[in-house]
């Protein structure tokens, strides 16, 4: 049986940003970079906690990372949110410009330096394995995400 449940809040509205946002040139790269690589990121995706993750990505193996993209020293300075991700994911990273002064990001961080075209991990982020029940939701969350995102592009008259 189909009944409401609420999975609108998990379809969260993606709209394109301009080629010069550095944020978004970032995030094209870091995208383009895990694509190669056999894990998939969607964009802005909602945490159960009311986070938003600039980029939650998924491997072949089920393995969950958060990108969090700095687009200048100012954004990283003003926002401390980045704790909050840690329980949602297996692996976290930073993502940011090739210009942006990389000791600013904390060292238990993983590091990911990227431009519009591609990017390069510069120090992986250490392991912290979700519990199981945890990657069960996320992941079924992430998949009813995507499913949604798809239908708003192939229908979009229809789209919540």
């Amino acid at each position: 049986m189909i009944a409401p449940t609420g999975a609108a809040a998990l379809v969260t509205p993606t709209l394109p940003r301009p080629a010069s946002d550095p944020a978004a040139a970032i995030t094209r790269g870091v995208r383009r970079f895990l694509a190669d690589h056999g894990i998939q990121g969607m964009v802005e995706f909602c945490l159960a906690n009311g986070r938003r993750a600039d980029v939650l990505c998924l491997s072949e193996k089920g393995e969950v990372s958060i990108v969090e993209v700095k687009s200048s020293p100012t954004d990283f300075k003003t926002d401390h949110k980045w704790q909050d991700y840690l329980e949602f994911c297996d692996y976290f990273y930073f993502a940011v410009a090739p210009d942006f002064p990389q000791e600013l990001i904390p060292a238990e961080c993983g590091l990911i330096v990227a431009d519009a075209f591609g990017a390069e991990i510069v120090r992986a982020a250490v392991a912290s394995p979700l519990p199981a029940a945890r990657r069960k939701v996320l992941t079924l969350r992430v998949a009813l995400a995507a499913m949604g995102r798809l239908h708003r592009v192939e229908d979009p008259a229809r789209a919540l």
